[in-house]
């Protein structure tokens, strides 16, 4: 597999540094350090080597009486359903090892019953809050945690650099340094509750057609400021540049390496830095591995060095000890292939009060992009018509499809292996049908999307006439009206953009509702005069229905921000999904032309002005930006460091040479005031962009910074971004390593990409 094939369990020691469990091996003790009332940038614990460095010293000390096979066993799963999870690594008893239980998906637990579900990744990008974020990845580890499972296969990671490609929501966006941060603050929390989280997918994956068999042809540069690392043409689970020398070496990357399933080609993978094969078999069900037996023998004859199985077997116990699993961790309690096995599924209730944060995300992340006359809030509306099969429950129930791989109602998460089963979904229909009981409030609805006379006769001569659209993607086993998981355009689903146009068309104050996967074409009415309001929902999870009405009518100021720019037209875009080509290994090329201007990047570089640009988003009040200021922050720890850095000299080759404390720690400070000039409490999302002089030969505009602040009326605040020399820095492929480049740096501070509001310079 190409462009699939990795996966990375991320202590995550370039940004995740703290212990988030006790470590215990023999008297070996590391203690969390995470301060949960203050959640910081980047520099945050800048300290993992000692932590991990005593997670392995225990971990050695495990297997100093292992045997070669009972090693390899580590290494190699049991084969698809050889266990009660999607993934499983045999326990050997009599050396205390229980085993490892290994379990989708970045937005819940999958396959099992009595959890939540979750806002997708893409909604939590879109509230640009760090403590969402983190209180995210909480709940859903102490779900994982609650069912048994020792991995949890999230969060996904890929940036959204084909508007089309079918599993971006489940990532966080097209911006590297939003999917960065928010990855981070979603490992921290998953692991705080001392369960592994799997960053995925550890390669340039932004695509479902020919993700096994494409090539993602990708430049040296662009790999480190941009993507995890390159492929072209190299099977990622045996590439060495990309799992030895950038993850390991450059990254100084001390957790595993886990192929993805059946995503391993070879026993040699193993050589070139791939740690654990999943689910174990060559292919499902084939009694046979690349690892195992297989790896065995290729120490015995000589061809694997058994060094190396030391350093996997090494690395997957480390990781069980650094975060606590080796203590009192539960039992596995549900079985992934069968939820209704009474011997196998405990039905052990693990959601808590979760379903609190859920709309609370929900709401956070909806994004207000229309609001001609203050239409919104609404101010308890005589009458309201509801418009769309995407304003109902759907007809099968919200788990009717196989992995949600259909769409007949409201759409609250995309489909495939990054989903899971709903406890319920709240639908809008139902939502604002409570809601306007308490208002009195008359409501009619008209579902039948291709009946566009029946939808313009429900919505005429009503107060307010409320038109629900849709577009959904997933994974690419499954099919869904044509779309191999990408989508294959960026239109509205379902007939929307001609639902729209004929509400519209009968009634003066037409507000439109988007649940959406990812970018989507608007223009066919958004302009229209009759659209008074859009309002941009995404996927919000099983509470989807009362998030959106908590904005509706106000309850929540929307402060939600678009993770990804949405363009006028789709040949805006500076990359698409490549949708023509061969099945064999190379028969397709994806090239990733485009460089480091991804999304807003691209679109500021060429003056192609966007419809939404990527970090936009109205409120119900207004801000005031003030009085910025640009300081040096000056550490004499560093010194030596900071002054070959200022002379332009390149990091070295030492392990970990790109998470040096000194690279990473504050360099700089940008401070502002920010004042609620408006007459009602509201949260504004101010955002940090830096511009590199010309020597650079960057992208024009770079995301460095953003918050989530509230303010009351009239109050102001001041908001501090750090910006470290890493942030100042660029990768010369001639010295391979971080320099800083020649030349003035610019700032900017702003409420988008586009809406810049003070500058500054750092010279």
């Amino acid at each position: 597999m190409r462009t699939l094939a990795i996966l990375a369990f991320l202590a995550y020691q370039s940004w995740a540094y703290a212990i988030e469990q006790p470590v215990e091996a023999d008297k070996v003790f590391v203690h969390r350090q995470y301060n949960e009332t203050h959640i910081l940038h980047h520099g945050e614990d800048f300290s993992p080597r000692q932590k991990w460095a005593l997670a392995h010293s225990a971990a050695k000390t495990f297997l100093k009486d292992w045997t070669l096979e009972q090693k390899v066993s580590l290494t190699t799963g049991v084969g698809w359903m050889g266990g009660r999870c999607v993934g499983n690594i045999a326990s050997i008893a009599d050396k205390g090892w229980d085993g490892l239980c290994l379990e989708d998906s970045p937005l819940g637990v999958r396959f099992a019953d009595y959890v939540t579900a979750f806002p997708a990744g893409i909604n939590v990008a879109a509230t640009f809050d760090r403590r969402l974020m983190r209180r995210r990845g909480e709940a859903m580890g102490k779900e994982f945690r609650g069912k048994g499972v020792h991995v949890a296969l999230g969060p996904a990671m890929n940036l959204a650099r084909a508007p089309e490609g079918g599993r971006l929501w489940e990532s966080f966006g097209g911006d590297p340094y939003l999917q960065g941060e928010a990855a981070y603050e979603t490992i921290r929390g998953i692991q705080k509750e001392g369960v592994q989280a799997c960053a995925k997918h550890y390669l340039n994956n932004e695509q479902e057609r020919f993700r096994t068999t494409s090539s993602s042809n990708v430049d040296d540069r662009l790999t480190d400021n941009l993507h995890p690392d390159l492929v072209n043409g190299t099977w990622a689970c045996e590439n060495p540049k990309l799992l030895n020398d950038l993850l390991k070496r450059e990254l100084g990357f001390e957790g595993y390496v886990m192929s993805d399933w059946s995503a391993t080609h070879s026993t040699n993978s193993a050589n070139q830095g791939l740690d654990m094969t999943m689910p174990g078999d060559v292919f499902f069900g084939s009694k046979t591995s690349y690892f195992g037996s297989s790896l065995v023998a290729a120490v015995n004859s000589g061809t694997m060095n058994s060094t190396r199985v030391d350093d996997m077997a090494q690395r997957i116990v480390a990781a069980w000890i650094y975060t606590g699993q080796n203590h009192h961790f539960p039992p596995v309690n549900f079985n992934a292939f069968d939820n209704n096995d009474p011997a196998t599924n405990e039905h052990v209730d693990v959601q808590d009060d979760h379903y609190k944060l859920v709309r609370e995300i929900g709401a956070a992340s909806t994004v207000l992009l229309k609001n001609v006359n203050r239409t919104l809030p609404l101010k308890k509306p005589r009458s309201i018509a509801l418009i769309g099969s995407d304003a109902g429950p759907p007809l099968r129930g919200p788990n009717g499809y196989n992995d949600r791989g259909g769409s007949d109602g409201t759409l609250a998460v995309g489909w495939g292996s990054g989903t899971t089963d709903f406890p319920y979904l709240i639908s809008p229909l139902e939502a604002i049908q409570s809601r306007a009981r308490k208002d009195r409030t008359s409501v009619s609805w008209w579902l039948l999307d291709f009946d566009t006379s029946g939808a313009s006769s429900t919505a005429a001569h009503k107060e307010v006439a409320i038109v629900f659209v849709k577009s959904d993607s997933g994974e690419g086993y499954i099919t869904v009206d044509g779309n191999e998981g990408d989508r294959n355009n960026l239109t509205a689903w379902s007939n929307g953009d001609a639902l729209v146009q004929a509400v519209a068309a009968v009634n003066p104050n037409t507000v439109v509702v988007v649940h959406s996967v990812g970018p989507m074409t608007v223009d066919a009415w958004v302009d229209h005069p009759n659209v008074t309001a859009v309002v941009w929902a995404g996927l919000p999870g099983q509470e989807s229905g009362n998030s959106l009405v908590d904005v509706l009518w106000g309850d929540v100021n929307p402060s939600g921000r678009l993770p990804y720019t949405i363009a006028k037209s789709p040949s805006d875009y500076s990359a698409h999904v490549v949708y023509t080509g061969g099945s064999n290994p190379n028969d397709v090329q994806i090239p990733y032309s485009e460089g480091l201007l991804l999304d807003y990047r691209w679109f500021a570089a060429h003056d192609i002005a966007p419809r939404y640009e990527f970090g936009f988003g109205l409120s119900y009040t207004t801000f005031k930006y003030s009085d910025i200021e640009v300081a040096k922050n000056y550490d004499g720890q560093f010194a030596e460091q900071a002054a070959r850095w200022e002379q332009s000299k390149a990091t070295g080759s030492e392990v970990g040479t790109s998470i040096a404390q000194w690279l990473h720690e504050t360099a700089y400070e940008v401070k502002f005031k920010l004042k609620n000039s408006g007459s009602v409490e509201g949260w504004e999302v101010p955002q940090l962009y830096l511009h590199p002089p010309s020597s650079a030969n960057s992208a024009p505009s770079i995301l460095r910074g953003f918050d989530r602040v509230k303010i009351s009326p009239g109050k102001t605040v001041e908001v501090s971004f750090p910006v470290s020399r890493y942030d100042l820095s660029i990768w010369d492929v001639v010295k391979q390593g971080w320099v800083k480049p020649s030349g003035t740096w610019r700032v900017s501070v702003g409420a988008s990409s586009r809406d810049l509001k003070l500058h500054g310079t750092i010279l």
